[in-house]
């Protein structure tokens, strides 16, 4: 089936579902949600080292601050900051950074919004032991996946972006 239908059909189908929800009703159209839930594979990492920083940052504004603390100025600006920096290191840290790998497209998190990736649009992804990194065609940018900084499974990524670029006829460099 064209991509266009599949989308229309899974529309059509949530809301048929939602319809037999308030009809107390079960729904009748569950597998074909799940075997298109089933078609991307998600691999998450964790971001260690950024937080790391900002705690460290937060700290030392501590510690600048209670020395500054027997002057008196600035007390409250000064906790502000260094709560935001530990909240801001916390948000950082338990919001996991991840590749999906779906049929056709590759998708990331990338500012705080995620992008996406048509294979079409993959030049080429070149592998070593310790990162993944997916290349645009005609840009110079590139995504990179790397197993020390942000702990992806590098070993399985690989498997199954050599899948992908198969399947989408994409350039895979292993080195």
């Amino acid at each position: 089936m064209a991509r266009s239908w599949e989308r229309m059909v899974q529309r059509n189908t949530q809301q048929i579902n939602k319809q037999r929800k308030k009809q107390g009703k079960e729904s009748i159209y569950a597998s074909t949600s799940s075997a298109a839930a089933k078609s991307s594979d998600v691999f998450k990492g964790r971001n260690i080292v950024f937080p790391a920083v900002l705690m460290l940052l937060g700290i030392m504004f501590w510690v600048v601050g209670s020395i500054d603390e027997a002057r008196g100025s600035g007390i409250l600006a000064n906790w502000l900051g260094v709560v935001l920096y530990f909240l801001l290191a916390a948000l950082l840290f338990f919001r996991r950074p991840y590749l999906k790998v779906e049929r056709a497209r590759l998708s990331t998190i990338k500012y705080n919004r995620e992008r996406l990736l048509p294979a079409a649009d993959i030049e080429k992804i070149t592998v070593t032991r310790g990162t993944v990194s997916i290349k645009y065609k005609g840009k110079r940018t590139q995504w990179v996946f790397s197993r020390l900084i942000n702990r992806y499974d590098i070993k399985a990524m690989t498997e199954r972006l050599e899948q992908f670029a198969k399947q989408n006829h994409v350039e895979i460099v292993n080195e």
